[in-house]
């Protein structure tokens, strides 16, 4: 009794169960664990395995893998891809008995606390593997701090619900099964839990590769790896080494192995590969689509109803995620972006690309190199995304927003010439000349806007208009369809803030002063190329879960515009490129349509723009703060811009990228426009004989409610004709 209790005191797990067991039986000359156990009146008791944290690997649209994460590394393998030195020596140090007895080894466990107690330290497991297994699983269930501690401590009552289940976990698996599902859950040091991310992570190797001595050194491990730690310094090293050649002692003392051969493989030096184990979207060649699936889980209810369901299950991991990366698009899009915008550079370029009729996000890329090191110049968030999917708050969109305005006007019936005369400077008639959707009257009667260079205004039609891109035009044309009725053809398009808060309501709404993101933007003007119909991005395909069972997710699409509606902004956006603000860089060859985008003192530039199979918007501004970092007389890519237009650096990239995104793509046609529904023009709203060509004003300065604008201000290089006409370059 005395010799029992100094075992308790003493502290050791082992002597508390042997106690435990004993005590009943005090009385007796001996004792059996049967009668032990039927003293204690223990029952089996069945234990909650919920499934161990996996790594979750990142496939292409093609099936390539690109990327992978985890909470915790590991790769469960069957009991056959292990070595069988690796079983022979876990099973020699830990529970040399472990076939022949059940949930408890009593034997086993007087005799490793007694020498563990006068060899003055843990020299053999006093748990059988069963036990171990079950605390393990406790330890990976518990989800509190104080439910960890409680899984671990060295207490009667601990120890005796972890015979309980114990005795449920022998009779529900065999012994092989127990053994496998214990290699697979033990952590073994340098971040690798498991024994297949241990092997590969020690000595590069799988699990059914290893050798006598790798063997015997994560059997080793297993014990106490937060000592025998390997990554932590050369001291843990040593422990490692010293309890790697305990292991073959024992192997050896119990016949599994020769003394000769225990010699020869003590004699080996550690051999600790530290193999590194990507992990993470840094690590990824795509790290911001990487980034936009791991938020996509997070955040949307097809993964689970509540924030915690959907953590979990991105953190207990074992998942293959097909997406819909094209790795054409992509590397398309960076090739684009590093033509133009250096990574050292302060401004950012940015672009998302999005399939009509799909949502498919095929490419998400930027100028700037993804991780922490802000030394290097590199950024932490997906700039190519919003704050729900790692984003940043975006930047003002400027006249990539006049579309929604012209859509508006379409759907409430106007034609393509159908217009009025504007001057270079719009005044709202009063306050209540623009409403927002709560019906506040928000006009600013005070406040002017201006056209690019104070120029003179004229007559315009919705198709010069947008061709040119006239502030006041686009004033006057909200005015009449409504701003309200502008937000909700914004929002049908599935228009929000980057930031997620409310869009902003202003009387320059149309000039694009709220901050937005490319995915946002390109799946918007995607729309319009899908004759109308709105499709969420989606950038996940399929789930398969560590049973390979798969679970496909589609398109989530509504028509939102009239098919001929779409039809016609195509028709007139498509003009863009030879006749509008895009003229000077061009078209890509095939049918395509857009908008260029610059806001009010160059604090950001943009292009979006779409053909019938693919969309795409380009963002360039500084993530610094753009009104404190604007875009006038900086150097970018190598070149100096005294001012940067939307077609000055976006356009580029979007022509270039796209080209290279559709390279073997058929062309597909926009539907030929209903002349019949939108040719000509409406009484009162009919243009003036045509007159000589003179310059198309640019976009000059709208403002936002607290006073900073969010207009285009497009290059006086890249104006198009009035009414259609031969492009002018000054």
């Amino acid at each position: 009794m005395g010799n029992i209790l100094r075992l308790v005191t003493a502290g050791a797990a082992a002597g508390v169960l042997v106690a435990a067991i004993a005590l009943p039986a005090m009385g007796g000359a001996g004792v059996t664990v049967k009668s032990a156990i039927q003293e204690l009146h223990l029952q089996p008791e069945e234990l909650k395995e919920p499934p161990l944290p996996e790594r979750t690997v990142l496939l292409d649209a093609d099936g390539k893998q690109f990327a992978q994460f985890y909470y915790e590394n590991r790769e469960s393998v069957r009991l056959d891809q292990i070595a069988d030195v690796m079983k022979t020596a876990i099973v020699a140090i830990e529970d040399y008995r472990f076939y022949e007895h059940g949930a408890l080894d009593l034997e086993g466990t007087a005799r490793a606390a007694v020498k563990n107690f006068t060899g003055g330290g843990v020299v053999q497991g006093g748990s059988s593997i069963t036990q171990q297994y079950v605390k393990l699983v406790l330890v990976n269930s518990a989800e509190t701090k104080e439910e960890q501690a409680a899984a671990q401590a060295p207490t009667l009552e601990r120890k005796l619900n972890e015979l309980r289940y114990a005795l449920a976990i022998e009779e529900k698996y065999t012994k092989s099964e127990i053994l496998e599902r214990y290699l697979n859950i033990s952590y073994f040091g340098a971040g690798a839990h498991g024994i297949q991310a241990a092997s590969k992570r020690f000595f590069g190797k799988p699990a059914s590769k290893l050798t006598l001595w790798e063997a015997a050194t994560l059997a080793g491990a297993v014990q106490n790896p937060s000592v025998t730690d390997p990554n932590t310094g050369k001291a843990a090293r040593a422990r490692l080494l010293e309890r790697r050649n305990t292991v073959l002692n024992r192997m050896a003392e119990l016949g599994k192995i020769t003394k000769v051969e225990a010699e020869e493989a003590k004699a080996k030096k550690l051999g600790y590969k530290d193999v590194p184990v990507p992990g993470g979207c840094d690590e990824s060649p795509y790290p911001y689509f990487c980034l936009y699936v791991q938020h996509e889980i997070l955040n949307n209810e097809d993964f689970g109803k509540t924030a915690e369901a959907r953590e979990k299950f991105l953190q207990r991991g074992g998942l293959t995620i097909k997406t819909t990366l094209d790795t054409q698009a992509q590397k398309a899009s960076e090739k684009a972006i590093k033509a133009y915008v250096k990574t050292t550079d302060k401004p950012v370029a940015s672009q998302a690309m999005v399939v009509p009729g799909t949502g498919a996000i095929k490419a998400m890329a930027a100028s700037r190199k993804f991780g922490q090191n802000k030394k290097k110049n590199e950024i932490s968030y997906n700039l190519a995304a919003d704050v729900l999917h790692g984003g940043g708050a975006g930047f003002q969109a400027g006249s990539t927003f006049k579309p929604i305005t012209l859509l508006a006007a379409l759907e409430k019936g106007m034609k393509l010439n159908d217009g009025f005369s504007t001057g270079s400077t719009y005044h709202a008639p009063s306050s209540s000349a623009f409403r927002d959707c709560k019906g506040n009257r928000v006009g600013e009667p005070s406040h002017p806007v201006h056209n690019s260079s104070e120029g003179g205004g004229g007559f315009k039609t919705l198709t010069t208009g947008t061709l040119g891109s006239v502030n006041t035009f686009f004033m006057k044309l909200e005015e009449v369809v409504g701003l309200c009725e502008t937000v909700k053809t914004a929002q049908k398009l599935g228009i929000k803030r980057a930031d997620g808060q409310p869009l902003k309501e202003f009387e320059t709404f149309t000039l694009g002063i709220n901050e937005m993101d490319p995915v946002t933007v390109s799946a918007a003007y995607a729309t319009i190329g899908a004759r109308g119909a709105y499709c969420k991005p989606m950038a996940i395909t399929e789930i398969r879960d560590r049973n390979n069972k798969a679970t496909s997710y589609k398109p989530k699409c509504k028509q939102v515009l009239d098919e001929e509606v779409a039809d016609a902004a195509s028709h007139i956006m498509s003009g863009v490129f030879t006749k509008g603000t895009m003229s000077g860089v061009g078209g890509i060859g095939r049918p395509a349509a857009g908008k260029t985008g610059t806001t009010d003192a160059y604090t950001a530039a943009w292009f979006a723009g779409f053909t019938p199979d693919l969309a795409s918007a380009v963002s360039i501004g500084d993530p610094r703060g753009a009104f404190q970092h604007d875009l006038v007389g900086v150097t970018i890519g190598g070149r100096y811009y005294s001012y940067v237009y939307g077609a000055s650096i976006a356009g580029p990239i979007w022509k270039q990228s796209m080209i290279g995104a559709l390279k073997g793509v058929e062309a597909t046609p926009f539907t030929p426009v209903n002349m019949e529904r939108f040719g000509g023009c409406s009484a009162g709203r009919c243009a003036p004989p045509p007159k000589k060509p003179a310059k198309v004003d640019g976009d000059g300065g709208g403002r936002g409610g607290d006073g900073d604008g969010g207009n285009d201000v497009e290059s006086p290089a890249d104006w198009g004709g009035v009414n259609g006409g031969a492009p002018i370059i000054p």
